[in-house]
């Protein structure tokens, strides 16, 4: 048995909780999986797992045995990260999802380059506007647009986001332009349906406030929002890494100025408990400084 091997299964299945989908992550046989479990609990004999039809379970043996694994495997990880200096390559997947317009239009080239850079390591990346379980689906880290994380999350903030309402000169010249987000509720608006609200927020006398909308079209993507934007079709509550350009250039317009829109931030979200293999910390550091703290696309962009 190879004891590393059974201990980072055994690690992999306690967070994922199912076999089946470690197997998966790992393309090998369920079986194969569950073999090294077993072998695993017949060297340290006692039971790490309990299981059933419908859940499996940690002992209380096994529940004492993951920590001491993830401890076991993160020193393992920094020792051989101490010896990268003396020219060790980084090797291993890399399993991350990112939002799929900034994907597109931003992360992918990063990304490249960072594989060019490592050619030992294997990038798995899934372009999704969904919010991924990490732990169930195997990810190492997702990135994600967010104004507040929960106290429990591990994170890395990376840059600033930036929202921005916009809209083409052809639908200002037909319906006029809103000078305050109260008027908004009387125009077209196109609305994010994976947004946490349903309504637009503005900071307001230093607080927080909610303003509804409507409008004829809803999307799950920004791309198709953008889209419509430009074709006239409507409002956008946009971030400016999807709209920049179209600022510059003059295809949209900032409107509602006076009102600022809330901070958010772009961070890489870990899986919860887990450690952080040295390649993944690695790549977040490069997507950090890649990015910069404000982030490029919003250098010399003038919105207020």
């Amino acid at each position: 048995m190879d004891r590393l091997a059974a201990m980072l299964a055994f690690v992999r299945v306690a967070e994922a909780g199912s076999f089946t989908a470690v197997a998966d992550q790992m393309n090998v046989a369920r079986s194969a999986v569950t073999r090294q479990i077993a072998a695993l609990e017949t060297h340290l004999g006692v039971k790490l797992m309990a299981r059933s039809t419908r859940r499996l379970s940690l002992t209380s043996a096994g529940a004492t045995y993951l920590e001491q694994c993830r401890e076991i495997l993160d020193r393992i990880d920094s020792a051989e990260g101490d010896l990268a200096g003396e020219g060790q390559t980084l090797r291993g997947t890399i399993r991350t999802t990112v939002p799929l317009s900034l994907g597109l239009l931003h992360l992918t080239p990063l990304i490249l380059e960072f594989a060019r850079e490592h050619p030992d390591i294997h990038i798995d990346l899934d372009l999704n506007d969904r919010r991924v379980n990490l732990i169930e689906e195997g990810m190492d880290l997702a990135l994600r647009i967010t104004e507040h994380l929960p106290d429990t999350t591990v994170a890395r903030r990376l840059t600033a986001c930036r929202f921005v309402v916009v809209a083409s000169p052809d639908y200002l010249r037909q319906h006029g332009e809103p000078q305050h987000p109260d008027e908004l509720v009387n125009h077209a608006c196109l609305a994010y349906s994976l947004a946490a609200r349903s309504t637009w927020v503005f900071l307001i006398d230093g607080e927080q406030r909610q303003f509804d909308i409507t409008g004829q079209l809803t999307a799950n993507n920004g791309n198709v929002l953008l889209e419509a934007s430009l074709r006239g079709m409507g409002i956008a509550y946009q971030p400016t890494f999807m709209v920049a350009d179209e600022i510059r250039d003059g295809s949209l317009v900032p409107i509602l100025r006076a009102f600022r829109t809330p901070r958010m931030d772009m961070c890489a979200v870990f899986p919860g408990n887990r450690f952080v293999p040295r390649r993944v910390r690695t790549f977040v550091d490069f997507l950090a400084t890649r990015l910069g703290p404000e982030p490029y696309w919003d250098r010399e962009l003038v919105l207020e």
